[in-house]
């Protein structure tokens, strides 16, 4: 953590947060069950990268920390969307 202090978070805070995770999760299988097509992946990597989100900045405190270590997060999300992005190109023209 930045210059070594502690971050205390209310307890009403991580319910709503836990909550909200909740929630996405129960969109997440109600997604499956609907026929969206090709879209149906989509959605669900998209409400599983919000749901990262969230657990990266609460519970992982990453909201606390310097500018440099939350860009380097960032970019192992943009590397992650990239690789992504390659495969879904590779296997629509196979």
């Amino acid at each position: 953590m930045a210059n070594n202090t502690t971050h205390t978070i209310e307890y009403k805070t991580l319910v709503k947060i836990l909550l909200i995770l909740l929630f996405l999760t129960f969109i997440t299988i109600s997604v499956t069950s609907i026929h969206l097509g090709a879209l149906t992946v989509t959605v669900a990597l998209l409400i599983a990268g919000a749901k990262a989100y969230l657990v990266l900045s609460n519970f992982m405190h990453l909201k606390y920390e310097s500018l440099l270590l939350r860009i380097l997060v960032a970019m192992v999300f943009v590397l992650f969307a990239l690789i992504l992005v390659i495969t879904f190109i590779d296997y629509a023209f196979r």
